[in-house]
């Protein structure tokens, strides 16, 4: 949007799409999504790159009930910085799955 830069829609089967400031898609997705509206629920909250990627491992962990090696768990991301998609090594993910444990 040229207004307010890159946004996330969901859209289902019935062709009904609507906005989110996170989304997540799957098996668990309702708890996923809960988690993350709790999360964000200030309209005013603005997470940076790092503090993203670690919302969405710990929504990751929470909803499994599990901790992730970095072998196990892939991140990608698009950014406007970097408008193409990217992987995320294994060891930025350990950093922030380490990052995420030292917050505990």
């Amino acid at each position: 949007d040229e207004e307010k830069g890159p946004q996330l829609f969901r859209c289902d089967p019935a062709g009904y799409y609507v906005g989110f400031r996170a989304c997540a898609a799957g098996q668990k997705d309702q708890e996923a999504m809960n988690f993350l509206e709790k999360k964000l629920k200030n309209a005013d909250t603005e997470l940076d790159e790092n503090e993203t990627i670690q919302t969405a491992i710990l929504a990751l962990q929470t909803v499994l009930a599990a901790d992730f090696k970095p072998s196990e768990v892939e991140v990608s991301m698009v950014t406007t910085a970097k408008p193409r998609f990217t992987v995320l090594s294994e060891a930025d993910v350990e950093a922030h799955l380490t990052a995420i444990s030292e917050r505990d």
